[in-house]
This record gives structure tokens, sequence and C-alpha cells, in this order.
């Protein structure tokens, strides 16, 4: 039989309870706008009823509160860090797609491409050809020349900034991944500390979700708990928990009251990847030393947009088959030749391989190179071989163990391949688009005179990164003759070049002899009589001067003896060049010149390999940032080419009219399917769809983000409706708790005072 207090005990435990309720709910309404902060409930059960040996079996004890539990479903909480990675990626990649759409906008109050581009190849040439020997039609054009590689040279300095920018940007990343994981693995400790007393530490389980939160948007998250049990007693849990933090596709982050912390390193000079990467770009290390796989295709966050915005190569890497390996420098360099087939790689206007030393894999192992080389050679059936034969380090340190033959079949390369348009895809898009524009806007110069008679000069080239010069550019490293052509196509065009070559010199011989025969001075009396026509004409237009001053009669004189020149010179040029057209007829002489071209054909082929180093003076070296106008074309407008012939009269423009075509005849020059004046829209095309992909993505994922949250916040967030409910409710309880304890005060005080003797 229970005590007659028993009824006491049983209404105080429901007191107990309704208390603890009351002051749970009261601490979820005081933080209602807390962020991060969880519902928290009163867990309650019957207590264990007592046995009373009677006919009605067992008498209730009243409630016990077992706990007081946050209320949260893990599944919404998984859910949202997933989705929140893609939230962090396609943020970082809309902002920075925005900036580059910006820069490559073409606008009255911008100007970019199109206008300078236009200047050049229309309004330029348009006034060249009215006047192709004018002196300010060629500055003019010279001018508007520089305004483009000016342009270019602006948006190298755009991009290589948005580059530091983003490598900055990482940096402050990793620094928050590690104040984040530091912080996570101080919570762990302190949660495990209070719950192996049996009870939950729910408001720091709250900030360690949010901080979870946080850091799911900066890169991938992985969480696991796993209860930690007794080392004696393996079936019995301590209440302590084991919580790891996996990111980047698996690699361990926290561990329980530990944390792995990263470090960013620098990249040396010898270490670049890309030749349009600025120094200094930031790689990821564990504390440990270990790498930080930073190009992992699980990672994701905003540290995987800004990766792919700063190194993103469209998958566009170096690869290929080892086919050879060597040494060099009486044996102190080992070397290894790579041969390509991509496209990419073949055509080394578009090649974006550092040009400073860097990183190479071969066969799975890293090597560091100092310099390579580009060949095109030719297998049995004269078609074209495309390899690279890379010229390792020899300090031991930073390759300790020397090349094997082993190597020989395996694979090679060199940087990532990230299927992302990035900074150095709009980097090497514009390099591309510079070396071939020069090349065939140069090879048209070149091969025509100017209007004294000069051969023609390159108008473009490229800058030295230090002393100040100029790239030369020579015909011997002319990488894109060669391009998709079997030997004896190569041996054909070679020998053209050279019989043009050899032709236009004994044409300028034939027609120099005859103009030093010919060309006759004017005499003192023609220049006096036509000086006297020009004062009569003078005088005539200004009928107020009377008498001509010394100083215009000496100026007259010297007009007319120049225009009296002039015309003795093109008279002369004009019969010269007949006699020239005549003495080329002569058959003994052609066949020498046939001869000429061929033997230097075959020198200039020598045994079927062309090799261009990274060092060499190639159109390779001409990028964005260096693209320059060439300084003899600078000082000396009129050093360019206007005609193809040189016999032909100062106002011939036939060279001219070709010049115009190279900006809109695809035949001329092709860039990825379109023509020169194209390239922006080609450019834009990028930019537009990948800013486009990044803004819809972005808006969608947040949208699916916002979803989460409400369906998360639905179970966890505090209602204050609902707990203004409850609050009335366990007032309630709370009250008839405390009528129940009054009414048995009342019966235990009739009880003790007025029953018995």
């Amino acid at each position: 039989m229970p005590s007659q207090f028993f009824g006491l005990s049983i209404a105080y435990s429901g007191l107990l309870a309704s208390n603890a309720a009351m002051n749970t709910t009261a601490n979820n309404i005081a933080n209602v706008q807390t962020e991060g902060y969880s519902r928290q409930r009163v867990n309650q059960q019957a207590a264990s009823a007592l046995r009373v040996f009677q006919t009605y079996g067992c008498a209730g004890a009243g409630v016990e509160t077992l706990a007081i539990e946050q209320i949260r479903d893990e599944f919404y909480d998984f859910r949202y860090w997933n989705n929140n990675a893609k939230v962090g990626e396609y943020n970082q990649k809309q902002y920075y797609m925005e900036q580059i759409e910006t820069y490559f906008d073409d606008t009255p109050t911008s100007p970019g491409f199109k206008t300078s581009f236009n200047q050049l190849m229309i309004t330029g040439i348009e006034e060249l050809l009215k006047d192709p020997n004018s002196a300010t039609a060629k500055s003019q054009f010279v001018g508007y020349a520089s305004a483009l590689a000016e342009y270019f040279n602006g948006m190298a300095g755009n991009l290589e900034k948005l580059q530091k920018d983003v490598n900055q940007e990482i940096k402050l990343q990793v620094d928050q991944i590690n104040s984040l994981a530091g912080e996570i693995a101080t919570l762990n400790k302190q949660i495990n500390t209070i719950e192996l007393t049996g009870v939950k530490a729910n408001e720091l389980r709250d900030r360690r979700a949010l901080l979870l939160d946080q850091l799911s948007q900066i890169v991938d998250v992985e969480v696991t708990e796993t209860p930690i049990t007794d080392t004696n007693d393996p079936t019995r849990e301590t209440g302590a928990n084991r919580f790891m933090i996996k990111i980047a596709g698996g690699q361990l982050l926290v561990d329980g009251s530990e944390y792995n912390g990263l470090e960013c390193v620098a990249r040396a000079s010898y270490e670049k990847v890309n030749q349009t990467d600025i120094d200094g770009l930031y790689d990821v290390y564990w504390e440990n030393g270990q790498e930080f796989n930073l190009y992992n295709a699980a990672m994701g966050g905003a540290l995987r947009g800004l990766i792919e915005m700063r190194d993103g190569n469209n998958g566009e890497n170096f690869q290929g088959d080892i086919i050879g390996v060597g040494t060099t420098n009486n044996g102190a360099n080992d070397t290894v030749t790579v041969q390509v087939g991509r496209d990419y790689l073949i055509d080394l206007n578009k090649c974006n391989l550092s040009d400073q030393g860097g990183v190479i894999n071969l066969g799975n192992q890293e090597f560091y190179y100092d310099s390579w080389e580009y060949t095109i050679s030719y297998d049995e059936e004269g078609n074209p071989v495309y390899s690279y034969t890379f010229t390792l380090s020899a300090d031991k340190a930073l390759n300790p163990a020397r090349l094997t033959n082993d190597k020989v079949g395996k694979m090679a390369s060199s940087g990532a391949s990230l299927d992302y348009q990035g900074i150095p895809y709009y980097m090497r898009q514009m390099n591309e688009w510079l070396r071939t524009f020069s090349q065939k806007f140069n090879d048209i110069l070149t091969s025509g005179y100017a209007g004294d008679g000069e051969a023609g000069i390159q108008l473009f080239t490229a800058n030295h990164a230090t002393d100040g010069e100029q790239f030369d550019l020579p015909d011997e490293f002319r990488y894109d003759w060669y391009l998709g052509k079997t030997s004896d196509e190569v041996k054909a065009q070679l020998y053209d070049r050279y019989y043009s070559q050899f032709y236009g010199e004994k044409y300028m011989e034939y027609e120099n002899e005859a103009y030093n025969e010919l060309y006759e001075a004017p005499g003192e009396d023609q220049i006096d009589a036509r000086a006297a026509e020009l004062e009569v004409d003078y005088k005539a237009k200004n009928p107020e001067i009377k008498d001509l001053t010394e100083t215009k009669k000496k100026e007259l004189r010297e007009q007319a003896q120049k225009e009296l020149t002039e015309e003795a010179q093109k008279k002369a040029r004009t019969e010269a060049a007949a006699k020239a057209d005549e003495a080329m007829k002569d058959e003994p002489m052609l066949e020498e010149i046939r001869q000429k071209a061929q033997e230097a054909a075959d020198q200039a082929f020598g045994d079927g390999v062309l090799t261009v180093g990274v060092k060499d003076d190639s159109y390779y070296r001409m990028t964005a940032a260096n693209f320059d106008v060439l300084a003899a074309m600078l000082s000396d407008p009129n050093r360019m080419a206007n005609r193809y012939s040189q016999g032909d009269g100062v106002e011939q423009n036939d060279l001219l009219e070709d010049l115009k075509l190279l900006a809109t005849d695809k035949r001329k020059m092709s860039f990825r399917g379109c023509s020169a004046s194209e390239f922006l829209q080609c450019i834009l095309s990028d930019v537009a769809l990948n800013a486009q992909r990044a803004n819809t993505f972005s808006q969608s994922f947040r949208d699916i983000s916002g979803s989460i949250n409400v369906k998360r916040t639905s179970i966890s967030g505090v209602d204050e409706d609902e707990e203004a409910v409850s609050l009335v409710k366990y007032q309630n309880g709370y009250n008839l708790a405390s009528k129940m304890i009054q009414t048995l005060t009342e019966i235990y005080d009739k009880l003790i005072l007025e029953t018995g003797v």
C-alpha cells in the first residue's frame, strides 16, 4: 500500500514537469529571432508505476522529465548543405562573369574591340585607299594600329587583375575554412564534455549546425556523427560522439576535437601552368605538407567557383603520349618527347603552355621542366607528326629522381583539365586571334613595297618582358606555314616562296639598272620655268601681293624642283618597270632562279623537321599583354607597303585591297570558323552563355535553398503562435498541479489535526 503522502509526490512531479516545460517555452520565445536556433521541447514520460499488491495492480507514480531536446531533422540539414555548395559556387561565377562581360563590352562610353578594329580596318584603310602614298593617312593608320594594341594590352591587364582578385579571394576562403573548422572542433569538445553527463548540449549543437551552414557555402561538406562506446563494454554508449567533417570530395577536415588546417602557398615562377598566368597563384596544402586536391571533380562551394574562374581552361590542358626520353647538356638534363594530337596543341597559335618552366606529370610521376621545343616532323608516308620535347630541371631538389625509359608509352600531362571557360580560356582566345591576325597582316605587308620602293616591313610585333626590345618574328620559326601539310606540300610551298623572293630580287636588280640609266634630273632652266609659273599662279590667287619676298621665291623654286623631280622619277620608274618586265622573259635566267629556289627550299626543309623553341622569336611569344606596333613603323609610317609590284606607281593600292579583305574574308583569316572582324561576337557568345548559365543556376539553387530552409524551419523553427498556445497549456498544467498540492494539503491538515485521539 502506498504512503498517504504518495499523491503529494505525484503532484510535485507534475509541478516540476510543467515548470520545466514553461521555462523551455520561454527560452524558445526569447530566441525566436536567433539565427540557427532550433526549437526545444521537454521530453516527458510516465514514471515507473508503484506495485502496491492490490487487486487493481500498480499505482501511477507521476511524470518524469527525461530531457530537454532540440527539434531538428538531419535529413533537411544534409540537403541544405549539399545545395548550399551549389549556391556558393554559382554566386562566385555570377559575380566574376559579370565583370568579364563588362570588360568585353563595346559601348559609346566604353569603346572596345569593335570600335578599335573598325577604325583600323575600315576608317584607316579607306583613307589609305584614297591616297595610298599619303604620309598623313599612313600615320593615322599606324595610330589606329597602336590603339588596337592598347585595347588588347588593357584587356590583358584587366583579366590579370581579375585573376589576382580571384586568387586573393581563394586565400580568404581558405582562411575562413580554417576558422570555421577550428571553432567546430572546439564545439565538438564542449558538446562531448556536456553530453558525457547524459545532458544534451542543444545550444552548442545549434551553433555547430550554423557554422556548418556557413562552411557548406564555401566548400562541399560530408558530415558523420557516430556514438563512442565503452572500450570495456562495446555495447554501452558513453554519451559522447565522434563528429567528422570531410570536404572537397572526401578529404578529412575535422575529426572530433582535432582539425586539419589548410595553408596557401604561392607558386614560384618556374611552377606556372599557363603562359598567361600571373605570378604567385596559390596552391593549397594541408598543414602537414600534403597537397589539397583543388581540382577534385567532386569539390563544390565557393572554392570550386573561384578555382574554375582562376584556372578554367575549357578542358584544354597539355596532354599527350610519351614517345621518347633522352638527355641533353652532356647528360646533365633529362629530356622527354611527347607526341600530341589535339588541335590546341598542334597549333602554337592556340598554345598556352608556360614559357617559364613548370611541372609535367610523366606516367603519374611529377617532374619540373625548364624549357620545351615544339617540333613538326614527318612519318614515312609524309604525314605531319607534332610533338613537344621538354628539358627537365637538373636541380636535385626539384627532380630527385632521373627519368627512366619505362615512361615511354605512358601518358604525359601538365596542369589540370578544368571544363570551364575561366580567365585562362579568354586570355588564350585573345592570344590566338592576335597571333593569327598578325601573321596574316604582316605577311601581306612584307610581300609588297612602300611608296619609296623599299620592301614592306611588319606592322605588328610583341615586346620583350624586361629589356624593352621587340621580337623579330623571323620566317624560320613560322610554324603556321607547316600546319596540316604533308612533306610534299611543304616542299612545294617553300619552293614557291623562295622563287617569288629570288624573282623579285632579280626584277629589282633589272629595274634599278634601267632606272639609273633612264632617270634624268631636271635642269636649272626647267626649274626656273616651273618656278615662274608657280609665281604667276600664286599672284593670281593673292592679288593684293605685288612683289614676292626672296623667301617666298625660294620656297616656290624648291616646290618646282620637287614637282619636276617626282615627275622625272615617275616617268623613269614606269619605263624601267617595262624594261624589267621584258628582261624577266629570259629563259636561262628564269631557269637559274628555279634552280636557286629549289636549292634554298631543299636546304630550308633539311631533314624534314621544323623546331621552335620556347625562347625563339616565334609568334607564340606574342600575347595580348605584350602585343604592340613595330617601333620602326611608329617612327616612320611611310615604310608601310601599299602595292605588290615595285614597278607600280605610288598610287597603286592592290596590297591595301587585300588588307581590307583580311577583316571579312574567312579564306584569308579564320578564327573559330568566323572572320577576323567577328572576334568579339565569338568571345561575347562565350561570356554571355557562361554569365547567363551562372545567373540561372545561381537563382535556381537559391530558390531550392530557400525551399529547403522553409521546410527545415517549419520543423525546427520557433513559431510564436504555437509557443503561445504551449505556454497556456503548460500554465494550466502548472496551475492544476498546484491545485492538487493545495487539495492534498487540506486533506493532510484534516488527517493530521482532526483525526485520531
